[in-house]
């Protein structure tokens, strides 16, 4: 297949629930005649509480699912997924995998200035320690301080952004870094944008957020150009959505604050059988 006909062929991207939803929105931004196919696998949601072993099975599937709709490059829109399972990912399928965290590293260490960085995740992210090395990959000597957040994805999931629980909660997870002196802060979970305007409440204007959407979406436009595969087609690429189960909040978080014009997601297992395709719910 020649590298034209590749370019044409959609970005996939997927996550455990709609947090990947906003790195589906950097994308479009960034990348407006860009095709993408994203699949958010809500039934085993959330991804963040389970063992490396199926975290890895898991993003396998999904990824295998994106490859066989003809995806040129996967987006893997999961810090957790990227933490545990990109390795295994860049063994198996040879078209581009990228994940959300070298991204991420590159632009904390580009803004801190005391060299003191916080990083909020599930617990295996952090358990991980992947943005720690990461980061210290980059710069060794940025001392890296990281806060689990178990309780964020849920609340998002539900669409309680600026709810008091919420606020009482980041509080909760966020006073601790900003006793030690962290400059910036890297939001080490796809679904944490969607609290961007929250959690910058909370810590105040001297910390930078590191969005790990928006660092993510710039690489991804930086690894189509360098292949030769930017879509150069002369109308605005689709969104296609599928679900391993059917989510309301799903949509009315989509429609309402990532602005992202879905008609219809298909409801799918992740073998690729596409089981139903489910209007959208106002």
């Amino acid at each position: 297949m020649s590298n034209l006909n590749r370019a044409e062929q959609p970005i996939g991207i997927f996550d455990s629930g709609i947090g990947g939803l906003t790195v589906v929105r950097a994308i479009k931004d960034l990348l407006p005649k860009e095709d993408l196919f994203y699949l958010g696998d809500t039934a085993r949601l959330p991804y963040g509480n389970k063992d490396r072993l199926t975290i890895e099975r898991y993003s396998l599937e999904i990824a295998g699912l994106l490859t066989a709709e003809g995806a040129k490059l996967v987006v893997v829109a999961c810090n957790t997924a990227s933490a545990l399972a990109l390795p295994r990912l860049h063994e198996v399928f040879r078209i581009p995998i990228i994940g959300v965290i070298e991204s991420g590293a590159r632009a904390a260490v580009a803004h801190s200035r005391n060299r003191r960085v916080g990083v909020i995740g599930t617990r295996a992210t952090v358990a991980s320690r992947a943005y720690e090395r990461a980061i210290q990959t980059i710069d060794p000597a940025v001392t890296v301080l990281s806060q689990a957040c178990p309780l964020l994805v849920p609340l998002i999931e539900e669409g309680m952004f600026d709810h008091s629980v919420t606020i009482e909660m980041l509080h909760h997870y966020l006073d601790p870094l900003i006793a030690e002196r962290i400059d910036t802060l890297v939001l080490g979970c796809t679904h944490y944008p969607l609290l961007k305007k929250t959690i910058a409440g909370v810590v105040g204007d001297e910390i930078v957020l590191v969005d790990s959407a928006e660092n993510c979406a710039g690489q991804v436009v930086e690894v189509l150009r360098d292949g030769g595969l930017e879509n150069r087609a002369e109308r605005p690429g689709y969104l296609e959505v599928a679900l391993t189960d059917s989510s309301n909040p799903f949509f009315k978080t989509a429609d309402r604050v990532l602005e992202l014009n879905i008609s219809r997601v298909q409801t799918r297992i992740v073998q690729g059988v596409t089981l139903a395709a489910t209007p959208v719910v106002p």
